[in-house]
């Protein structure tokens, strides 16, 4: 609990530490690569149409003016185009906005880090980070990738997304080789926070070569079909089956019937025609664009507008532990003295040490100022 704020020995001695050279750092990045979790996946204009009209309900509509012309109902295979043009206009128009806005909001709060570059500290960019690059931490950065510390000063870390665990992690410099495990004590892992204490680290390790970036990779590696995706697609699989079904009883029947074959096709197809749906797309895309509109007043963007619909559909929202479990605070059970005694004495010098404490407090720092030795701010006498 609450020790007098102490500095700790360094695991190794930084005379001379320089860091890397501007050159030995532009080839390491050229060498690994941007240090992103994972690669940004940028789609040209002629994938994202694709990806809107790929649709089954949108290609049964196309076969259906397709097929329209061919037999001579121009009329018909014009609205119908017409309306599959109007539905995925709107649709991909949502959508590329959308993605635009993420890109333009990612660049504008890029995170940084301060390395120290030819003997200079300076402020890079997160994704110029390499292997080797020396890091100055302190109360409220993000850890910029996997780094071994060389040196801590009462280092607390919120690693919670990689434990599970709630309460800051303690840190320091032991001078043991650098480690993968989430619970190596000598070791900041990429995306974590720090709570309170400074250090410096050695980046040891960048990008999907990271802890979190591995768990990066899992979770982008095959997207989920969206509920409202799976629902239109056995949809459409209904729809397409049912006139296929229409069409070939028709024109068995007809034929069996000693009917013109070609005035018995037309007339299949002429009714699959009229079977399909061809305001639905018009009607998705507008609705669910109307939903994108409402959450975009929120502050939210909707990069897909079939997610909409998942989220609408939610009933019950279940998080991990800290809040379920367990209730993620700290409390004290008693003060002892070095001998194991009960102490009045050390908790007013643990409250002297907390409210004095430089940094961000820690959450025993938190409760110790709450106890009921230091009502009002001041000590009571014991």
């Amino acid at each position: 609990m609450g020790s007098p704020t102490v500095a700790q020995k360094p695991a190794e001695p930084l005379v001379a530490l320089t860091g890397l050279t501007p050159r030995e750092a532009e080839a390491r990045l050229n060498q690994i690569g941007p240090n992103e979790p994972t690669s940004t996946r940028h789609y040209s204009f002629i994938s994202d149409l694709f990806h809107v009209f790929a649709s089954p309900l949108v290609l049964i509509l196309v076969i259906a003016a397709v097929v329209s012309a061919f037999l001579g109902d121009v009329v018909d295979a014009v609205i119908i185009g017409i309306i599959v043009l109007l539905s995925g206009a709107i649709d991909f128009a949502q959508t590329y906005r959308s993605q635009r806005a993420v890109e333009q909001l990612r660049d504008r709060v890029a995170p940084t880090a301060t390395v120290l570059r030819g003997g200079e500290w300076k402020e890079i960019r997160r994704r110029e980070v390499v292997p080797g690059d020396i890091l100055r931490l302190s109360a409220g950065d993000l850890v910029p990738a996997d780094a071994r510390l060389l040196m801590a000063s009462d280092l607390y870390v919120q690693q919670a997304a990689l434990t599970g665990e709630s309460l800051p992690a303690d840190k320091h410099a032991t001078g043991e080789p650098a480690s993968s495990k989430a619970d190596a004590s000598n070791m900041v892992f990429l995306g974590k926070s720090i709570v309170s204490g400074a250090a410096t680290a050695e980046v040891v390790a960048t990008g999907p070569r990271t802890a979190f970036g591995d768990i990066a990779a899992r979770l982008v590696d095959h997207a989920e079909q969206t509920a409202f995706d799976h629902g239109l697609r056995n949809f459409s699989q209904l729809l397409a089956r049912t006139v296929l079904f229409l069409v070939l009883f028709l024109v068995i029947v007809s034929i069996a019937r000693h009917r013109d074959p070609l005035q018995s096709l037309m007339f299949a197809v002429a009714l699959a025609v009229g079977l399909t749906p061809e305001f639905l797309p018009m009607i998705t895309s507008v609705t669910l664009s109307k939903g994108a509109v409402a959450m975009a007043h929120k502050k939210v963007i909707v990069k897909h507008l079939s997610s909409i619909q998942n989220l609408g559909s939610l009933d019950v929202l279940c998080s991990d532990k800290t809040g379920t479990l367990t209730a993620g605070t700290v409390s004290l059970d008693r003060s002892l003295d070095p001998f194991g005694n009960p102490s009045q004495r050390a908790l007013e010098l643990a409250y002297v040490n907390s409210k004095f404490e430089t940094g961000i407090r820690s959450p025993l720092d938190e409760v110790i100022l709450h106890q009921p030795v230091c009502k009002g701010g001041r000590l009571h006498q014991a």
